[in-house]
């Protein structure tokens, strides 16, 4: 089953994670450029036809720039146009393009006119590209509308500049950039051929230091609650798990975390840490049925972005039917994830465990034991996940999966990926805990179920190396909580210097 077309932030992503793995982005220009003057000549007369290609000022129009580079040593005349002043264009890779192109007999800067695009058998559209949102703006709005007065036909690199908005080009043909992309349909796109710019496979599976990107790293003007409210419920007869979990929701960004556990052990709880605000439900020691109106009650006047169920709950029935009462409830309104103990109620419900739930909102974090009792694999209790295994039964569920192991296994349903990135030692008891608590934060501040688990995953894989550098094998979660934040800081680090340096940071995540 192919992964679903990828948005503008995916191919940000892949292509950091391409060059974290030893690509570069001149490489990758440089690759399009010949991917696309390749497809050009298929619809261009012998050399010396001239073929038109207006540049925007970011990789999109590098990719042109380095195509006309190809197709006028190849004794084409391309006519370039760069819409915008030199000096403007946005990355390095894009600027050292335009060095190679701008002694070209016919280069210009500025819009072009209906009569300089009439006429022109085949006019490159690598204006925008993946990277535009919305209508064009000036000066792509007025190219966009000489290019369609003009009737030439036109293919477009990576996507017809203006898709999806009332000015969009016209192509004839699409070339797409190593993948399919979000919205491409025949009525904008024509005929859409992708085509491999040369990424290794392994940016295409597996987490890297791109899915840092996801970070939502907040706005100059963020205020308090902005970035999500957590409700972790466990507890029982484990009270250090839901600890671990509220820690790792703060070491996410959480603004607040509240802990709910059974009233008999909420001391216990808050004397662990100031840091959470803690409150118990019932007088025991574990939730019970008869807890579940108080549960929910307590928490929608906590109003949470999201909600984790299950750390330390313990597998006593009325336990496990207050929790299955509690998510039921819960689902159809609020972004949730299930964890450890949390993950028993599910096999108790028919093949949709819940009503109105979706991928979009449910995530579920079981380890390999966990997930067989989960699945409809229990003939192959001893046998490693397959990718379809894992696919198929997060359709089955309704629900993104995080599947921890030796190597994490993520998918919803459509999408997959792999994170082999932590130590060994990482099996400490309770980083599946701190894991559960980090995705939850990352719900709760806008990320989906699949992204939260992709950065999750990798983020406290990064962290499990930190912390081994500092304590060995002698490793704890409390450990990993302490590393979490070195470990962002360097992974923003190192997305900055993986992607190209001119380009402007991410100011924050919508």
């Amino acid at each position: 089953m192919a992964d679903r077309p990828l948005g503008p932030e995916e191919v940000e992503v892949l292509e950091a994670n391409a060059v974290a793995r030893g690509m570069t982005i001149d490489h990758l220009m440089d690759n399009a450029g010949h991917v696309v003057a390749e497809e050009a000549k298929l619809h261009l007369p012998p050399p010396p036809s001239p073929v038109g290609i207006l540049c925007g000022l970011g990789n999109n129009g590098g990719d042109g720039l380095a195509a006309a580079s190809v197709l006028a040593a190849e004794g084409y005349q391309p006519r370039v146009w760069l819409l915008g002043e030199p000096s403007k264009i946005r990355t390095a890779a894009a600027r050292r393009r335009w060095d190679l192109v701008a002694g070209l007999r016919y280069v210009r800067q500025g819009v072009p006119s209906v009569s300089d695009l009439k006429g022109l058998p085949v006019v490159v559209d690598a204006m925008l590209g993946s990277g535009g949102k919305g209508e064009p703006r000036e000066p792509y709005k007025s190219a966009v509308e000489a290019l369609a007065a003009s009737g030439t036909k036109v293919l477009s690199v990576d996507l017809p500049t203006g898709l999806g908005s009332p000015l969009s080009v016209r192509a004839v043909w699409t070339v797409a950039l190593e993948v399919r992309k979000q919205g491409m349909d025949n009525s904008a796109c024509g005929e859409v051929t992708v085509r491999s710019i040369g990424m290794p496979p392994e940016a295409h599976r597996e987490t890297g230091v791109g899915e840092f990107a996801f970070f939502p790293i907040p706005p100059p003007s963020v205020r308090k609650s902005d970035a999500g409210r957590v409700v972790v419920v466990g507890g029982g007869p484990y009270a250090g798990a839901p600890y671990l979990a509220g820690m790792g929701a703060l070491r996410g960004g959480a603004d607040m975390v509240f802990v709910v556990v059974p009233g008999g052990i909420q001391d216990t709880v808050q004397g662990y840490s100031p840091e959470l605000i803690v409150r118990g439900v019932g007088r025991g020691r574990a939730f019970t049925s008869e807890d579940t109106a108080a549960l929910q009650k307590l928490v929608e006047s906590i109003r949470p972005t999201a909600l984790l169920v299950g750390n330390g709950l313990g597998d006593a029935p009325e336990t496990l039917t207050a929790v299955e009462r509690l998510l039921g409830w819960a689902l159809p309104s609020m972004r949730c994830a299930v964890d450890a103990d949390g993950l028993r109620v599910l096999p108790r419900r028919a093949q949709r465990p819940f009503a109105a739930q979706s991928p979009d909102r449910l995530l579920l974090t079981p380890n390999r034991r966990e997930f067989v009792h989960l699945s409809d694999v229990e003939g192959r209790a001893y046998e490693e996940p397959s990718e379809e295994d894992v696919r198929r039964n997060a359709r089955r569920l309704e629900a993104t999966l995080l599947v921890k192991g030796p190597t994490d296994l993520i998918s919803d349903g459509e999408s997959y990926k792999l994170n082999r990135t932590h130590h060994p030692a990482m099996v400490v008891g309770g980083a599946g805990d701190v894991l559960a608590g980090l995705s939850t934060s990352l719900l709760a501040r806008g990320l989906s179920p699949y992204t939260a688990a992709r950065l999750s995953s990798f983020w406290l894989g990064r962290a499990s190396l930190e912390a081994f550098d500092r304590v060995s094998h002698a490793l704890l979660p409390t450990d990993l909580l302490l590393s979490l934040g070195p470990a962002l800081k360097r992974g923003l680090d190192e997305l900055r210097r993986v992607t190209d340096p001119g380009r402007p940071a991410r100011a924050a995540h919508e």
